[in-house]
């Protein structure tokens, strides 16, 4: 079974995507499940999980809807204000239905890069562990540290790494990444995510440029910590949905098949509890 453990939809007109300017000429329009579908078809992908790509709980709301109405979408990772007074109880509720398995503060994205240490979101922190829902960590290299500390200090909280952390790898950034991602890989239970990697590489990317990259994260968390998404939409600022399943496919070409199958589907599954 593959999963692709890390997609997003948007619909322009519900106008909290902060992010999304028509500066992103490429991705400044709506993509929505009929979008995507033809291409989960094309390439035998069996499910997918959604993730947030707003701070807001409308857009938690939009996803949870679209989860009901696309059999395709076996998890949701939504949001919701950590820091927030009534935080917990809103996680609590939100948690009710089965398809939100986790949750995602956009971290790069906040000014303060010691947010995740704040004591105001333990509470949050520890609604997560109470309903078994999955921290995405949209981090950059420079909040490792910060993340190897909430996870030690939270350590019954299940952790994923999105995109690798987002190594500079069109500035060939590699030493101070390696460092840090191999403290997370051998003193917490942490996974990471095969995914963002083409679109942090340089427009010219080959597999060669994202090949130490993969490697390293293979040695250090073993491949039954490492979990396989596209990033798509995204995705198609720098390759095709089909391109990046096949160059993930040949960069990890040597995984016996238990290990591939755990890549690229299995440690999705047990990470975020996928009902498949």
């Amino acid at each position: 079974m593959i999963i692709d453990a890390h997609q997003h939809f948007w619909r322009l007109s519900r106008g909290d995507y902060g992010w999304l300017t028509p500066d992103l000429a490429p991705l400044y329009r709506d993509f929505e499940p009929q979008d995507l579908a033809p291409l989960l078809n094309a390439e035998g992908i069996d499910g997918t999980v959604l993730v947030q790509a707003a701070p807001t709980r409308a857009e938690t709301e939009f996803m949870l809807s679209l989860a009901s109405e696309n059999s395709f979408i076996k998890g949701v990772v939504g949001w919701v204000d950590f820091a927030a007074p009534d935080a917990a109880e809103v996680i609590s509720a939100l948690s009710q239905n089965p398809a939100l398995v986790g949750l995602r503060p956009m971290i790069q994205d906040i000014p303060d890069p010691d947010w995740m240490l704040q004591t105001a979101i333990s509470p949050a922190l520890e609604a997560m562990i109470d309903a078994g829902l999955t921290f995405d960590a949209l981090t950059l290299p420079r909040h490792l540290p910060n993340l190897l500390t909430l996870c030690k200090t939270h350590p019954d909280l299940t952790v994923v790494i999105d995109h690798g952390s987002k190594p500079g790898i069109a500035e060939g950034n590699f030493d101070g990444w390696a460092k840090d991602m191999s403290a997370l890989a051998h003193e917490t239970q942490c996974y990471c995510k095969i995914s963002g990697l083409v679109t942090e590489a340089a427009a010219d990317w080959t597999p060669a440029d994202l090949r130490p990259y993969t490697d390293f994260l293979l040695k250090e968390f073993g491949a039954k910590r490492l979990i396989w998404g596209s990033d798509w939409p995204v995705l198609t600022l720098a390759a095709q949905y089909g391109t990046w399943l096949e160059v993930t496919k040949s960069l990890f070409e040597g995984l016996s098949d238990k290990d591939s199958a755990a890549l690229f589907g299995g440690t999705a599954i047990k990470a975020y509890g996928l009902n498949v």
